[in-house]
């Protein structure tokens, strides 16, 4: 049982990681067709009408209350919306894609840090160490390619720190529910509704009162669309909220640390990208850190 359950997550781990990274490949994709908040209204708006069907036919659409449904829209708000948006902007402005992913390579650190006190479940001392190597492995990955642009203010570089901070909010209120709250959980597929609606809504002012909802549609954009929608928004976020079911928020954000470098060898392949030396020797550092974290919870768990 306790083997099929490891493998089950391991499986889970490595297909949340693929397809979340294919998001920023994906994102960089979709900007050429359609503004920030206009890619955001898209693909969400429809994935909340895709999910909406799914769960009309399988007779599983039901509201879950008032205080549910509203903790979950406002975890979506922050994972989907926030998050996104922040990420986009950033890239937009012309903050360099490395600098981008540096920072919001601190959400480990910052779940670390805060999830003993919003979910009773702190981070060990062999936690920590695992998530100094594994932030080092980015910084060897990311810095060769971190180049600052004079012409850009500095004040800019906070925007990507939004990232961090919306994404350090889900997680531990996700996590919160799941330990503390666990009549506020609702199941995955509805969730991802809810969330969804919510940030379709949020996004559709901005949307139509700054970008007008301009849309360069083609069949490239159709076929973005759809990964962002189905692959990403849809199987990334079940399998990151399927993880944080099972454990303690510090794990779950340590696998942001392979976002950089993965994306690096993703974009290598999809955009001809340069491989580099760094890139390969941060994956593999980076690996290791992230090893350490899951293997410090095992220990800590066999010994209570």
């Amino acid at each position: 049982m306790l083997t099929n359950l490891r493998q089950s997550s391991a499986f889970l781990i490595v297909g949340f990681v693929l397809l979340w990274n294919s998001g920023f490949v994906g994102a960089e994709f979709g900007l050429d067709y359609a503004g920030v908040f206009t890619l955001l209204w898209w693909r969400y708006a429809l994935l909340a009408i895709l999910l909406l069907g799914f769960l009309a036919l399988r007779g599983q659409l039901r509201w879950p209350g008032a205080r549910a449904a509203g903790l979950t829209s406002v975890v979506g708000l922050f994972a989907h919306g926030v998050w996104l948006s922040c990420v986009m902007i950033s890239l937009e402005i012309g903050i360099p894609a490395g600098i981008v992913a540096l920072v919001v390579a601190l959400q480990p650190m910052t779940v670390g840090a805060l999830s003993g006190r919003v979910t009773g479940e702190p981070t060990s001392a062999a936690s920590w160490i695992g998530l100094a190597i594994g932030f080092v492995g980015v910084l060897i990955a990311v810095m060769s390619r971190a180049h600052l642009d004079e012409s850009t203010s500095p004040l800019l570089y906070l925007v990507p720190f939004g990232s961090v901070v919306a994404f350090t909010i889900a997680s531990l209120l996700q996590r919160w529910i799941e330990v503390q709250d666990p009549a506020d959980h609702v199941p995955v597929t509805l969730a991802l509704f809810y969330q969804s609606l919510a940030t379709a809504v949020v996004a559709a002012l901005p949307a139509l009162a700054l970008e007008g909802l301009d849309t360069r549609w083609t069949p490239e954009f159709f076929g973005v669309l759809g990964w962002l929608i189905v692959a990403v928004s849809l199987g990334a976020y079940a399998l990151m909220w399927r993880l944080i079911e099972r454990m303690d928020a510090t794990r779950v954000a340590s696998l942001f640390y392979l976002g950089p470098p993965v994306t690096m060898l993703m974009a290598w392949i999809a955009l001809g990208d340069t491989l580099q030396t760094n890139d390969v020797v941060g994956l593999a550092v980076t690996a290791v850190g992230v090893a350490l974290v899951y293997q410090a919870d095992r220990l800590r768990l066999r010994r209570s």
